[in-house]
């Protein structure tokens, strides 16, 4: 059984530029996990912190695309917590999820470090469950894509800018 994001929106400002994604979707090795673990008794195995990563190409189900590297690029490191990331009742909540939209967001700033070179032009964002390397379990398209120079700003997703929904 696949199991798809029907929508992940991401509205972020990223370098001072606010963006939108396209329709995401889990990865196959997340899709597997979810599977393994609702229906198959195993253990989920989610990471007790996501690292949020950009990408010059996307990544799809199967494949990791390609993410930004030099200057200065590093993921950023997200804890998996109330906290962290909004209950589906409301975007900035902190309690554990009520709501019946299966909607989530980041509650705080993600802000990646200063580029140092040129990035190149950013078309995707990721979930991934380690610093380098690691898996991808969700990814989406920016609806508008971002070219990151040497220079530039640090990128940040502002407070309930990187919004995805699952299964609604």
């Amino acid at each position: 059984m696949k199991r798809t994001l029907q929508h992940l929106l991401l509205a972020a400002v990223l370098a001072g530029l606010a963006f939108g994604a396209r329709a995401g979707a889990l990865t196959d090795y997340a899709e597997n996990k979810i599977v393994d673990a609702l229906i198959r008794a195993q253990s989920l195995g989610a990471p007790a912190t996501w690292h949020v990563a950009l990408y010059t190409t996307c990544p799809t189900d199967s494949t990791a695309g390609t993410e930004v590297s030099g200057g200065s690029y590093a993921r950023v490191a997200v804890t998996a917590s109330l906290a962290n990331w909004a209950g589906t009742q409301s975007a900035g909540s902190t309690t554990a999820s009520s709501g019946t939209g299966g909607t989530t967001s980041n509650n705080n700033t993600i802000t990646f470090p200063a580029p140092t070179a040129n990035w190149g032009v950013v078309v995707c964002w990721a979930l991934t469950d380690a610093s380098t390397s690691g898996n991808i379990w969700v990814y989406a398209a920016l609806t508008q894509s971002k070219t990151i120079n040497n220079g530039d700003a640090a990128p940040s997703f502002a407070p309930a800018a990187a919004t995805f929904q699952i299964d609604n």
